[in-house]
């Protein structure tokens, strides 16, 4: 009876340690500019992410409107329709590279309040959006990658 060879496993760990943003990130990002309506922004939320990027034209990333965002305009008695991205976007916000690894990804997830991060290149052109379910996702699907 031959005797089968015993194959090293990798566990889930080990795999999910070396993956990157770039493998797991949503590249179809819905995007908003400075001008974008709030009642617009907000459709696009329903529709996809529960944040939305505002790039330039060159998509250049230039801030974030969240749903928190939206509501606060609300709630300081705005009307959607009357409020743009550009009035109510967090500036500057937090972002990572595509290469940026799942683990350290997880570190700024667990230090922040944030649910979902832009995805940049080098010159912080918007290529993708990664959320804290997508990290999630590709841990366990690491961690089936044996079966």
């Amino acid at each position: 009876m031959p005797t089968k060879k015993k194959q090293k496993k990798t566990g889930p760990k080990k795999e999910f340690a070396a993956m990157m943003v770039k493998q797991v990130m949503q590249k179809q990002v819905q995007s908003a500019h400075l001008k974008t309506k709030g009642d617009v922004i907000a459709s696009l939320m329903i529709e996809g992410f529960g944040a939305v990027p505002v790039v330039d034209a060159k998509d250049k990333l230039l801030g974030i409107v969240s749903e928190h965002d939206l509501l606060a305009a609300l709630d300081d008695g705005h009307k959607l329709g009357a409020v743009a991205a550009g009035d109510i976007m967090t500036c500057n916000p937090y972002s990572v590279r595509q290469e940026t690894t799942l683990p350290t990804l997880v570190h700024v997830f667990r230090a922040s309040d944030l649910v979902r991060v832009p995805v940049v290149d080098a010159n912080d052109k918007l290529v993708g959006i990664i959320a804290r379910r997508d990290v999630l996702r590709a841990y366990l699907a690491a961690g089936r990658a044996g079966c």
